[in-house]
């Protein structure tokens, strides 16, 4: 447990030097366990996405980095099977926002985007994305 304190110390103290440095992600430690962090992501612009700041909450287990940061459903490889010690959470986010830009549809999380995808329906596809974009991750208009 040390070792993954240490490095998750290691990666505070660089999202803090490089704030300015990735404009697209904010990554925020919880102020009481540095085990629990949350990202803000801004959707990738000329996607379905654009404009959109998307929450994740990282659940990071002691055996981090040997073991990957639980991020509740995210259907992408590194966080499963592919995943390396070399990866950071800013590094998670990056391939995050590069899977929004380019959409896996043999592994979707949402099944019905999958098909639109699969059946070559881009439009159909971009409307659902957007629809869920303004309701999740658009602020309320008041």
């Amino acid at each position: 447990m040390q070792a993954s304190r240490a490095r998750l110390f290691k990666e505070y103290k660089e999202v803090q030097r490089e704030k300015s440095a990735d404009p697209d992600i904010q990554l925020i430690c919880d102020d009481s366990n540095i085990f629990k962090w949350t990202a803000l992501i801004k959707g990738p612009s000329e996607t379905p996405y654009e404009a959109g700041v998307f929450q994740l909450a990282f659940a990071i287990p002691e055996q981090y980095p040997l073991l990957p940061p639980q991020t509740g459903e995210i259907c992408l490889d590194i966080l499963k099977n592919a995943w390396s010690p070399a990866w950071t959470l800013q590094s998670v986010c990056r391939a995050i926002i590069a899977l929004m830009a380019h959409p896996e549809p043999d592994s979707p999380l949402n099944c019905d985007s999958g098909n639109l995808l699969r059946s070559g329906d881009i439009r159909g596809f971009q409307s659902m994305a957007r629809m869920y974009t303004r309701l999740a991750a658009m602020p309320k208009k008041g």
